[in-house]
């Protein structure tokens, strides 16, 4: 039997009872904190907790081979991880390569950070949309990624759930969202101009109309104007919840990482108050 058990979203004591009775009982404990490196745990400290020895696993031991479904085929084996087992990972894969085989499977939910992060600040979960990445430039290219997606969920009023890379800042983040629309601005502005020189060679008659580049610039309200929910170390007892704009909130403590942004779309009158009492945000 396999039973995939999640860890909650801080620490080796958000286990649930139910998770922790499935571990004491389980024949082998595995762990993975690839996809999730929940930031207050040490092994240690699980191992003496929970009363059992685990061995942590390499992505490629999960996705790249059977090695725990062989164990499972014959033991009672349990798989831990970060947050819920089944939310932003890649065990939906393992579950049904496990199901194929004839292997009976389990799933013990646990908090993920998706929850975690909308009562933290109060913001309705229903009213979030695609969630994205900001991940570092490599070699000076920037993911537009993250952006497009905030500028997308904006128009139809969704909040965005930004992930930070582990040792990611608030700050940088934003600095980085910041560069992003500041070369497409640049890049439209450009393109603009080449409208208008290709129209002023049509005009008199030194192009031709079918050559024009006719491409118009179309961003949908700047960076500076989105309300930003910053949170730090969520689920912890020093955990820090901060709504600002840009501007204030880059340069804002939060302390230690790991961060987590939201971009706020459209809010009820209940988000508001809680923006405002929850995560100090100005008067909205």
């Amino acid at each position: 039997m396999l039973i995939f058990v999640g860890l909650g979203v801080w620490d080796e004591k958000d286990i649930s009872l139910r998770g922790l009775e499935a571990v004491r009982n389980a024949d082998i404990v595995f762990a993975e904190f690839y996809t999730s490196p929940l930031a207050g745990r040490r092994t240690e400290r699980m191992e003496k907790i929970y009363g059992r020895k685990i061995i942590v696993l390499k992505r490629e031991d999960i996705e790249e081979n059977d090695f725990i479904l062989e164990h499972a085929k014959e033991k009672n084996v349990v798989l831990l991880s970060a947050g819920d087992p089944m939310i932003a990972t890649t065990h939906v894969d393992l579950m049904l390569r496990a199901v194929e085989k004839g292997i009976k499977t389990e799933i013990i939910h646990a908090s993920s950070v998706y929850s975690a992060v909308a009562g933290a600040c109060g913001l309705q979960i229903y009213k979030f949309g695609r969630s994205a990445t900001v991940s570092p430039p490599f070699r000076d290219v920037i993911s537009e990624v993250p952006y497009e997606t905030v500028i997308e969920n904006r128009k139809r009023g969704l909040h965005t759930l930004l992930f930070l890379d582990i040792d990611m800042s608030i700050g940088y983040a934003l600095n980085l969202l910041e560069e992003i629309e500041r070369r497409r601005m640049s890049s439209e502005m450009d393109a603009e101009m080449d409208a208008e020189m290709d129209d002023e060679l049509v005009k008199s008659g030194d192009g031709n109309e079918d050559d024009c580049d006719m491409r118009a610039g179309g961003m949908i309200g700047g960076i500076s104007d989105v309300l930003f929910v910053g949170i730090a170390r969520v689920g912890a007892s020093d955990q820090v919840v901060k709504a600002d704009y840009i501007d204030a909130l880059r340069t804002y403590d939060f302390g230690d990482p790991p961060h987590i942004l939201v971009a706020v779309g459209n809010l009820h009158f209940m988000e508001k108050e809680a923006l405002i009492k929850l995560a100090d945000a100005p008067l909205l």
